[in-house]
């Protein structure tokens, strides 16, 4: 996080990097991943990583600015997916949780 912090701060982009803007960003960046694998079973390894990263600084950069631990608010979504796919009912299966 320290270089993504640096590099922004580097370029003043910090003034652009409001919640509501780091958001879109996040999902345009999702958007430009997803046209990696839009119309060919292949894909070019390069640029889904040069998108993937973007849509990771993205997130980075919004749990920043919302004072949100990244590693702790996913370590506390997958207890919550513990409970709602128990592995005795989710194992193998890929159906919603009231499916289950």
């Amino acid at each position: 996080m320290n270089a993504i912090k640096m590099a922004t701060a580097e370029r003043d982009w910090g003034q652009f990097h409001s919640e509501e803007n780091l958001a879109k960003s996040v999902a345009i960046e999702a958007g430009e991943l997803l046209q990696c694998f839009q119309w060919e079973s292949g894909f070019d390894r390069d640029r889904v990583q040069d998108e993937l990263a973007d849509v990771m600084t993205y997130c980075l950069l919004l749990a920043d600015k919302l004072g949100m631990d990244p590693e702790e608010i996913v370590l506390q979504k997958l207890a919550v997916t513990r409970e709602k796919y128990p592995v005795d009912k989710a194992r193998g299966r890929s159906a919603k949780y009231d499916a289950l």
